[in-house]
């Protein structure tokens, strides 16, 4: 069951903010902005653990993956405006995001 719900709140957020971005891409840019799957995540696995410890670890390595990405979405910024192909941008910035992820846990996080 809870796998069921946690699959229902990714779905809503992220057909909210599909949806929304036709309208206002501003507010779609706060709600995604909002990590509201993350935060049910952490309540989640606070609730099957009760482990303070385990969140905290898991927070703090979160917020380390999340501002190394930073950079990549602006570079995903970059070259859509200057007309590369949508996937191949998105595919470069995920590229980047997931290297740049692997040697943080490899010679940070360790």
């Amino acid at each position: 069951m809870s796998y069921l719900i946690k699959i229902i709140i990714a779905v809503v957020v992220i057909v909210a903010a599909s949806e929304l971005s036709k309208k206002n891409t501003s507010l779609a840019a706060i709600l995604l902005g909002i990590p509201i799957v993350l935060f049910t995540s952490f309540t989640f696995i606070w609730e099957e653990s009760k482990d303070i410890n385990k969140i905290a670890l898991l927070t703090q390595e979160t917020v380390i993956i999340l501002l190394a990405g930073i950079p990549f979405l602006f570079l995903l910024v970059w070259l859509l405006k200057h007309g590369f192909n949508y996937y191949l941008a998105l595919g470069s910035s995920c590229a980047g995001i997931i290297l740049v992820s692997l040697l943080i846990q490899k010679y940070v996080l360790q």
